[in-house]
């Protein structure tokens, strides 16, 4: 048994994890660490988890863990590596913003299992992507395999509350979500850097810009992708492009159907619709921002850096009702 521990476990993406973890067939989950919460029943916190764990949050950690996850807030999973060490056999997952630019001087190998699977097999440290990350590079990547993007990208995304984390503040009070939608930070989204970093990965060439419009819903989890560039290929030429891409992909499909969100909320899945309008191509995107944007995408990453079965404690029903 894969002998697992959580930093940082009070969160939803850690929340989500947990449930994973506890039903996943080849994992022990050893221990999980927590400063505000130590001591407490982890069901107290993550109130689904109720009769399915007797666990207790940690106030220390287990340093000869197999695998540790790490659900801190952006910015302080550097901090907390640079305090606290692990073992050399010690396998590691962050789900922060960290280690996610490879310019910066670390050893973690970014995430993406749909480009980079064998990079992920043979590594000890990875960079777990952004939820938006995920959604808009699993669009639009299948072009730039083929250097396709001949000009700038559009893309318009929206995500649920959780998307925002547990801490509070102005925009994440039910009065102000409830019945309400907005956009921020547009053009200036963090998940950018590791989005054209992707891109340029597989098309270094490109040069032009990804212009990006988050959204907030009024609804707790999901992200709906829409993006859209100039493409002169016909569509069935771009939909043999795309299934090529992903022939080998656990959970990234094509589909035919207009898409909504209850079709992966609770999987793993990201599902990608193609559409043509005159010389533009739209490319449609759907994820679950807490498992395919988070915690499933974390333990498909661990999945493969132990040689197992990559869909193992993964194969999750959609809530479709």
């Amino acid at each position: 048994m894969i002998e697992a521990g959580i930093i940082g476990g009070a969160g939803y993406t850690a929340g989500e994890l947990i449930r994973i973890l506890l039903r996943h067939p080849e994992v022990n989950l050893n221990f999980i660490y927590s400063t505000s919460q130590a001591g407490k029943p982890v069901a107290s916190i993550h109130q689904d988890l109720l009769g399915e764990t007797d666990l207790k949050f940690n106030g220390e950690i287990n340093s000869n863990a197999d695998v540790v996850f790490l659900c801190l807030g952006h910015g302080n999973s550097k901090k907390f590596l640079a305090e606290n060490t692990f073992s050399e056999k010690t396998k590691i997952v962050d789900l922060s913003t960290d280690f996610r630019i490879s310019a910066d001087d670390h050893s973690f190998v970014y995430g993406l299992p749909e480009t980079k699977r064998e990079e992920i097999s043979a590594a000890n440290y990875i960079a777990n992507p952004g939820c938006f990350a995920t959604a808009i590079s699993l669009a639009i990547l299948p072009l730039a395999s083929e250097s396709l993007l001949k000009e700038e990208v559009h893309v318009n995304a929206v995500t649920g509350a959780t998307g925002a984390g547990t801490s509070l503040s102005e925009t994440t009070h039910f009065t102000w979500r409830d019945n309400n939608f907005s956009a921020y930070k547009a053009f200036e989204h963090q998940h950018l850097a590791e989005i054209k970093q992707s891109v340029k990965n597989l098309q270094s060439d490109y040069s032009s810009v990804i212009n990006f419009i988050p959204n907030r819903g009024n609804f707790s989890r999901g992200i709906h992708c829409t993006a859209y560039t100039g493409f002169r290929g016909g569509l069935e030429e771009a939909k043999e492009l795309y299934q090529d891409f992903y022939k080998n992909a656990a959970f990234t499909f094509l589909v035919e159907e207009e898409l909504h969100l209850k079709q992966v909320v609770n999987t793993n899945k990201c599902l990608v619709r193609l559409q043509k309008f005159g010389d533009k191509i739209l490319i449609t995107s759907i994820i679950d921002n807490l498992l395919k944007g988070a915690s499933g995408q974390a333990v498909q990453n661990m999945n493969l850096m132990f040689g197992l079965e990559e869909t193992l404690g993964l194969k999750l029903k959609a809530n479709y009702f």
